[in-house]
């Protein structure tokens, strides 16, 4: 008996740690199509005909310019995720730029199902990320600059926060061709329909106004 409970337990955390990123690809590539009739389902997305995959298909060509921190927070997300570059598909990977005016912030946020690395170009950027309740939501900062790279660990909430007077400039890479996304603020304030109100109050445990008009903002979300 005790050899068939360890024997379950090593399987079980074997298959955790199996899951715990995309699937491997079983194949060489897997270029997302918007066609299902000429396509085969693989990882999420329909798989083009390999007979017509070109070059242009593993090729991503948005990162060339700036993008417009003309905003509420200043900063711009361009994402290379899947829906946005079809090559990455089955590949386990994603990446993005973010652009910061000065003092501007991509605000707290989540990844549910991929780790980031962050490097950064030019500027000083303060990033840090908050764990999980078992380990007591301990906060981790660093102050990055030009050449500095920071890890954020799958799911735990994290920010970056332009503190320089000059534009920054960052590169992220994702451990999941579809990391997700779940801005804290715009999701808890902005739902729709919205939370209800004594939700909000006893969870924050604050004036009911204060949660009416947090909910009344209207959300500007930086991707």
């Amino acid at each position: 008996m005790m050899k068939f409970l360890l024997t379950f337990v090593l399987l079980a955390l074997a298959s955790c740690h199996a899951f715990a990123s995309d699937p491997s690809p079983l194949q060489d590539f897997c270029v997302a199509a918007n066609d299902p009739n000429s396509a085969v389902f693989v990882n999420g997305k329909f798989c083009k005909d390999p007979k017509l995959v070109i070059a242009d298909d593993f090729s991503f060509t948005k990162f060339r310019y700036p993008g417009s921190t003309s905003n509420p927070l200043a900063s711009k997300v361009t994402t290379a995720f899947v829906d946005q570059f079809p090559g990455l598909n089955t590949l386990g990977i994603a990446t993005a730029r973010l652009d910061f005016a000065p003092y501007g912030l991509n605000p707290p946020h989540i990844h549910p199902r991929g780790t980031e690395m962050l490097l950064v170009v030019e500027g000083t950027l303060h990033v840090g990320f908050v764990t999980s309740n078992q380990l007591n939501n301990t906060l981790f900062t660093k102050v990055l600059t030009k050449g500095d790279v920071f890890v954020f660990p799958q799911g735990l909430i994290h920010f970056q926060l332009n503190i320089g007077q000059t534009n920054a400039l960052a590169f992220a890479f994702l451990s999941s061709q579809n990391p997700g996304l779940i801005t804290i603020a715009n999701t808890v304030f902005g739902s729709k329909p919205a939370i209800n109100v004594d939700v909000l109050t006893k969870a924050f445990q604050v004036d009911n106004k204060l949660i009416n008009y947090l909910q009344a903002q209207n959300w500007f979300e930086n991707h």
